[in-house]
């Protein structure tokens, strides 16, 4: 075919030079008419050459000639078969209207024929007659050159044609419109029969076609927009054009769909098809490799066991869908060297799309107050188009056609998008393929990270359950449940005026579930977790590094897309400064220009902590002022009595405080997500990389202080600053400040991170899998149908979410919280590991979902890391050693149990026997102020108070003993020695661990020396022949000299 049209093509140039006649022109009018439907004319001709070329198709398989034909060619007619064509009565095109055929259109194309001759229009009627029938059957077999061939017939008969090739936004593109002047009546029956067939034939075609309408050609891109009725239509129409005009300079080829084709009736959808020779020149733009002999050296698969692990593993051919290659940036002056069987399948989806995707951001559409415009961002940011997106490869709930490529959305989603699949592994190369390596490397981060954290989490569980097994051997819990020790201790009020005094065993279903998470196993639990973070950071490192050798990553360099100039930067910009790299003129915004809006954004970025930390003593506030109202509504009901033993007023606050403090956490980081994306756009960064590296410090440093703020406070402050009976510290001189239980704040702070961690990973699953599916219901509901089987490819993906060049973003924020969750907190809760663990194992197959079947296709981009959440897991990774050991310390109860042990107790066979009145300090009531406990009369004359002080009697009363500077010197020796060993631990294991394995180091010098070797025989066998062509050709001159001179001598 290609072949043909450039035969059509050489013929069209050698009559406007004049070198070649019109054959048909020469013949005289009466002769021209006779032989419009004898054999061996230029219809029969192409009919013949269409004919084999269809039966080619129809038996080459598609991965060798890359045309699938998706419709079986209909019956020929008995008259197609003979030499000699007859005429179709007009009946016949009315007939053969009924059966109209599928066919794939070629692009909206307007002719426009001006006849000079008047009379030869009879003429022209006869020949159209005799050939109709043949281009009806060019027709139905959906040959793409069709209207090639009315343009040759009426090439012949006028002998002058005046074709105008134009896309008008303004006409349907199921019609091509001829514009004949004084046609005759049966020719414009044929047309319009022929804009039926070619209207019938894509509908049929485009339900779920991902090729323009001569069904060869492969949709890699999409645009859309919607009539603008505002005043600056005519600017947005002209800036389309030309946005148009010159990507079809550059190479692209592109397609139109009318409104009135649209579900909605509104919108255009321009396909953009990137042709060979396009995807070879920008390949080699972007230094894409590509494979150039398979490789010598086996997979690293097999592991220790694997055969125990066959469950989880999948098909082979959906894990490792490609063999393993060497590769080489990609040359198109060396295509000889790379393994190109299918050129339309060489490149994968990801790379075409991205390809496109840079021609798009970097084309202009015009000039606009003296400065250039280029880039489809500005043109979306302007509502020039509404949207710009890649195609899906078809839809995710069945397979493609076997004509067709392979439907990776359809592998995708039956592998991988499906919660049953959540015990499976992921298929990393084939999500690479699909969605590029920034998507695949958050998805090989976020399973490696789960598979860490199962054995974080076998570890907390044995823990927990060493716990339960030993609850009814904790002395402290046994002292404070037995009615003959805590029954007799009576406690200290815990509020002013209402609350009464209180005995110890109230508190004792607290003091056992206390013991569950605070008991020996908990400082064992927090060296572990020290240790784990670490050899987690160091294995990704390797995990890494592996993945940079697979995924062809070493010599990665910086996407430009991310380091493009941004739109709004260069808009805002007035000055120009040279690129001292680039040595060009480049958009450049003064350091005084951008100081006001760092100090606006710094300004707002304290504000909205302070109000986080305002917002956390509200908190407190409630729980005071909740406290002491349950507190008197409990002792003054004779119903709540029997649930005073569980529903403490320590425990009702704790619970519906931390519930409070998740549902302001939820509304402040909704409200903060806005107000950071507007300040960091006012910011004016550069580049894209830029505007995500602010964007990121603010969002991280708030939800940072957003979410640890009530753990920080319950772990580190609360019951440390409480004073002690008669001189109690007050909070704005009203509410009394919170003590802890007996037992310790321990329990309180696993309450607090239990609530929040659990309530923060439910509403983040329940709001990623529902809001998505609201929204694109929501769409379809409003559009004609509601059915997603019933338009076209591209409408079906234009109707779903977009993931935004944010998602990620978003995605790794999330995880990364969760992390602080499991490392920073994780002495007062050994069950984090497992809750994070079931929930990742959920989340992994949500966000399958949601971007396989819920959102529309991600621009491919390239990426070797996780980028700066790196750094920040780090940054977390060292906080969290402190905190594991300051919590031990001053958090939990460990410490002066164990001083107790060691100095303190007089008891040999049960030592920690007299810890829980150890631990009490005497206070007498008639020390009290005034007004500040009941006024009945007791029968008792002293209460207790948790904390290390004097008795009345002594000379220095109610201060410090000296149980609390030894407790005090323990708790700072623990905490460096515990810091200095786990650090130790950590760079020890560093040091060790190597950030690339020694295979994958092999590995890459094996690929490298191979590289060079086939790249130098490549070069080497090429001048070899261009040596032999030029001996040869000399050796022929040489010899033709010889000759000629023989045969002069001979005449002489």
């Amino acid at each position: 075919m290609a072949a043909h049209e450039e035969e059509l093509a050489g013929r069209r140039e050698r009559r406007r030079e004049g070198d070649e006649p019109d054959a048909i022109a020469e013949l005289p009018d009466s002769q021209s008419g006779r032989d419009a439907g004898k054999p061996g004319t230029f219809r029969e001709r192409y009919w013949e050459r269409s004919q084999e070329r269809y039966r080619e198709r129809s038996v080459k398989p598609r991965a060798e000639d890359q045309v699938g034909w998706k419709y079986r060619l209909e019956k020929k007619p008995s008259w197609a078969k003979s030499s000699k064509l007859p005429e179709p009565e007009q009946s016949e095109v009315y007939q053969e209207d009924s059966l109209i055929p599928a066919q794939v259109r070629r692009p909206t194309i307007r002719f426009s024929y001006q006849p000079r001759h008047p009379r030869r229009q009879s003429q022209r009627s006869a020949s159209s007659h005799a050939s109709s029938s043949v281009v009806n059957e060019l027709a139905k077999m959906g040959d793409p050159n069709v209207l090639e061939m009315v343009q040759e017939e009426e090439r012949r008969v006028s002998g002058e044609v005046d074709c105008i090739y134009e896309t008008n936004e303004d006409q349907s593109s199921r019609e091509s419109s001829y514009l004949i002047s004084e046609e005759p009546r049966s020719l414009k029956r044929y047309n319009l029969f022929l804009k039926r067939r070619i209207m019938f034939k894509k509908d049929e075609q485009s339900k779920d076609s991902i090729f323009f309408r001569d069904g060869i050609r492969k949709i890699d891109f999409v645009l859309s927009y919607v009539d603008d009725m505002k005043k600056e239509a005519e600017l947005k129409a002209e800036r389309r054009k030309e946005f148009e005009q010159n990507l079809r300079k550059t190479g692209l080829e592109l397609e139109t769909e009318d409104k009135r084709n649209s579900e909605d009736g509104k919108t255009y959808f321009v396909k953009i098809h990137a042709p060979w020779e396009v995807l070879i020149t920008y390949a080699e733009v972007l230094g894409i490799k590509m494979p150039i002999k398979e490789s010598d050296i086996p997979r690293a698969d097999k592991i220790p066991f694997s055969y125990m692990l066959g469950p989880l593993k999948l098909p082979r051919n959906v894990k490792h869908p490609h063999p393993e290659y060497f590769t080489a940036q990609f040359t198109r002056h060396r295509q000889e060297l790379f393994l190109i069987e299918d050129e339309s399948s060489f490149f994968p989806s990801s790379a075409r799309n991205r390809i496109v995707y840079y021609i798009l951001s970097r084309c202009p559409f015009g000039v606009e107050d003296g400065k250039k415009r280029f880039g489809i961002e500005r043109l979306l940011n302007s509502n020039t188009y509404s949207s710009a997106f890649p195609l899906h490869d078809g839809q995710y709930w069945k397979p493609s056609e076997p004509s067709n490529p392979a439907n990776e959305r359809y592998i995708l989603h039956q592998n991988w998008a499906r919660l049953s699949y959540f015990y499976k592994e992921q298929p990393f190369h084939l999500i690479k393929d699909y969605y590029g390596e920034k998507i695949g490397i958050y998805f090989v981060f976020l399973g490696f990270y789960t598979e860490m954290l199962f054995f974080a989490a076998v570890v907390g569980l044995a823990c927990f359950i060493y716990g339960l097994l030993s609850m009814r051997d904790s002395s402290s819990s046994t002292e404070i449940c037995d009615p003959n020790i805590g029954g007799q201790i009576i406690m200290c009020p815990l509020c002013d005026h209402v609350c009464d005094f209180w005995r110890l065993n109230s508190t004792c279903l607290a003091s056992k579930v206390s013991h569950l998470f605070d008991n020996e196993s908990t400082v064992f639990f927090a060296i572990f977790m020290g240790i784990w973070v670490t050899l987690f950071l160091e294995f990704w490192k390797q995990r890494q590094a592996r993945l940079e050798y697979e995924w062809d990553l070493v010599d990665f360099e910086e996407e430009q897309q991310q380091l493009q100039l941004r739109p709004e930067f260069e808009a805002m910009c007035t000055h120009r400064k040279m690129n001292t790299v680039t040595k060009e003129m480049e958009p450049h915004m003064p350091l005084c220009n951008r100081i006001p809006w760092y100090f606006l954004s710094g300004a707002t970025v304290t504000l909205w902590m302070s109000l986080v930390i305002a917002c956390m003593v509200a908190v407190i506030v409630y729980r005071l002022s909740v406290f002491a109202t349950f507190a008197s509504f409990v002792e003054s009901e004779a119903s709540l009595k029997h649930v005073k033993s569980f529903l403490t007023p320590q425990i009702t606050t704790s619970l519906t405080g931390s519930c409070l403090n998740f549902i302001v956490i939820l509304i402040l980081n909704f409200f903060y997500e806005k107000i950071s994306a507007w300040i960091t756009k006012m910011e004016l960064p550069r580049t894209y990389q830029e505007y995500e590296s602010s964007l990121t410090l603010k969002m991280f440093l708030f939800q940072f202080v957003n979410y640890y703020s009530s753990c920080f406070y319950v772990a580190f402050f609360k019951g440390k600053i409480v004073g002690y009976p008669g001189r109690y510290t007050y909070l704005f001189h009203v509410w009394r400040s919170e003590e802890c239980d007996p037992g310790g704040c321990l329990i309180e702070l696993t309450t607090q991170l239990t609530i929040i961690m659990t309530g923060k990973q439910v509403f983040g699953n329940v709001k990623e899998a529902i809001y998505p599916l609201v929204l694109n219901w929501w769409r379809r509901r409003k559009a004609r149908t509601n059915s997603e089987k019933l338009y076209s490819r591209w409408e079906q993906d234009h109707d779903l979410e977009t993931f935004g060049s944010l998602g990620l973003f978003y995605e790794y924020l999330e995880t990364v919280i969760q992390f602080g969750f499991v490392t920073l907190f994780v002495a007062s809760f050994p069950l984090a590991p497992l809750l994070a663990l079931l929930n990742n194992i959920i989340e992994i197959r949500v966000d399958a979902w949601k971007l396989t079947t819920q959102y529309r296709r991600p621009v491919a981009a390239k990426a070797h890391s996780i980028g700066v959440w790196q750094d920040i897991l780090y940054g977390m990774a060292v906080l969290s050693v402190a905190t594991n050991a300051f919590i031990v310390a001053f958090t939990s109860d460990m410490i002066p149990r164990l001083v107790y042990y060691y100095a303190y107790s007089t008891n040999s066979i049960e030592p920690l026997k007299g810890y829980v009145n150890d631990s009490l300090s005497t206070f007498l009531i008639a020390d009290f102020p005034n007004n500040t406990v009941p006024s009945e009369k007791r029968d008792f004359t002293t209460c207790r108070y948790r904390d290390y002080r004097n008795p009345p009697d002594h000379d220095e009363k109610y201060f410090h003993n000296m149980k609390y500077w030894h407790v005090l010197a323990a708790k700072m020796t623990f905490i460096i020695v515990m810091e200095h060993i786990v650090f130790l631990i950590k760079f020890l294991l560093a040091w060790m661990i190597p950030d690339v394995p020694k295979d994958v180091v092999e590995r890459i010098k094996r690929e490298k020396l191979m590289t060079v070797k086939i790249l130098h025989d490549f070069e080497l066998n090429k001048l070899k022949e261009n040596l032999k062509m030029n001996s040869d050709d000399f050796a022929k001159h040489v010899l033709i000299q010889e000759n000629k001179a023989q045969l002069a001598q001979s005449t002489v």
